[in-house]
């Protein structure tokens, strides 16, 4: 993530140096993204969404229930599930489009991130599901 350069931004509230920076949208989605509807939220600092306004930008929509994706399982993805759901809101993860590392020693994260949604969170769907769901 470091190598391409995934977090260098100039700052949350500045898109300045944005494009092609490697932290903006892939090209293919940022119809979709950018589309007046979608809510971005500033960045998190390590795992969860704790030192961002995502909370604060879901209750200004009066948006309870949220699906989470993401490349990080064990880490990002279960983090914001855990503050998400302290916070009241109804949690699902799509799994198919959730990734997560294996460690030589630690083992595979994202199995160990799945087992956790399965207890935690209120569904763990496919993206097929999750599209379904939304229908």
């Amino acid at each position: 993530m470091h190598e391409i350069n995934m977090f260098d931004r100039d700052g949350a509230l500045t898109l300045y140096g944005l494009s092609g920076s490697g932290a903006d949208w892939l090209e293919r989605y940022k119809l979709l993204i950018n589309d007046g509807k979608t809510i971005v939220a500033s960045p998190h600092k390590v795992y969860g969404p704790e030192n961002n306004d995502i909370v604060l930008q879901l209750r200004k929509r009066n948006i309870s229930k949220v699906i989470l994706a993401g490349m990080s399982a064990i880490l990002c993805v279960e983090a914001h599930m855990r503050t998400l759901l302290e916070q009241g809101f109804e949690v699902a993860v799509v799994k198919d489009a959730t990734a997560g590392a294996k460690h030589p020693d630690l083992g595979d994260g994202y199995q160990a991130a799945l087992v956790n949604f399965g207890y935690m969170g209120n569904a763990v769907l496919t993206t097929d599901e999750a599209v379904s769901a939304m229908a």
